[in-house]
């Protein structure tokens, strides 16, 4: 079944003349906001994200636990790393956009289907965005990092107890977390603003990533509030689910990912003047009696 939308976004701000192709930004309100959580829930109901959520989470968690195993200490790493979801959060939903696009179209798809987006025209342009992201978040561990070594020196906590009570019963630790959240807090203002709606705009209209970052920066401009509650809905549920070892991000980030497709929807207007970009021809099968040739096209074309 299709998605339904409310209609009760603010009336929409014109374009410059000229500027035809420029998307349109619709205010919204913090109705849109639980609206848009609320279709993202329907379409994790209805589609098993989820199983590509944890193909993705949890090797990732393995690793870091069996560091911790070795005895290499991570404990100040582990809650940038935690925090560092909502960085790349907005790329990693790429297959979730897909699927919550597909199903807005009256299809059923599948948890495979999510692999699609690779197939899109601007899927460069996602990657080159995706690239930002990533060494925004790079550059978030290492300031982190940076600030714990300020506070405490090189000295490694011995175990979490320990690590614990520096954190909480002394005046650096309290230092680290006052100056950690606040500098946290400029690196996801500044992921929110230029990819709050980049990535779905970019799967929807093909645009470039340029294009895309400055839609995302007006509709933050647009609408402070409610991207600022958005924001803070983020954060707040990417950090209760974490709680739980991190199995809670198994249903939050899925839930989050397609909420943002819903929330796109609400902020960017339709394009009336789209046309279609027609589906790519099927890959030609070929028998495995021809490999490795028919890794090399060019040379079956000249009859080499």
């Amino acid at each position: 079944m299709a998605t339904q939308y409310s209609g009760n976004a603010a009336p929409l701000a014109q374009p410059a003349q000229g500027t035809t192709s420029t998307p349109v930004i619709r205010k919204i309100n913090l109705s849109d906001l639980r609206d848009a959580l609320r279709l993202g829930w329907e379409d994790f109901k209805a589609v098993p994200s989820h199983a590509i959520i944890l193909c993705l989470i949890y090797p990732v968690l393995g690793l870091v636990l069996a560091r911790l195993v070795l005895g290499y200490s991570v404990l100040p790493l582990l809650f940038p790393l935690a925090a560092g979801f909502a960085l790349l959060g907005p790329f990693a939903a790429l297959g979730l956009y897909e699927l919550s696009r597909r199903r807005e179209r009256g299809e059923e798809p599948s948890a495979w289907d999510a692999v699609e987006v690779i197939r899109s025209p601007s899927f460069g342009a996602m990657l080159g965005l995706g690239t930002l992201l990533l060494a925004l978040f790079v550059t978030w561990v290492a300031t982190a990092q940076a600030i714990y070594v300020a506070a405490f020196g090189y000295e490694a906590a011995a175990e979490m107890p320990d690590f614990l009570r520096r954190v909480l019963t002394t005046p650096q630790g309290w230092w680290l977390i006052i100056v950690g959240c606040g500098v946290g807090f400029l690196f996801a203002l500044v992921a929110l603003c230029i990819s709050v709606v980049s990535f779905p705009l970019m799967l929807d209209r093909h645009a470039g990533a340029g294009d895309a970052m400055v839609t995302s920066l007006r509709a933050v401009a647009m609408n402070p509030i409610p991207m600022a509650a958005w924001g803070l809905i983020v954060a707040v549920l990417l950090v209760a689910g974490s709680l739980p070892l991190f199995l809670g991000l198994a249903v939050v980030v899925p839930v989050l990912g397609h909420a943002t497709w819903h929330l796109y929807r609400k902020v960017v207007a339709p394009d009336p003047n789209q046309q279609p970009i027609p589906p790519r021809p099927p890959r030609e099968r070929r028998p495995a009696a021809d490999f490795p040739a028919n890794l090399f096209p060019w040379r079956r074309k000249g009859g080499m």
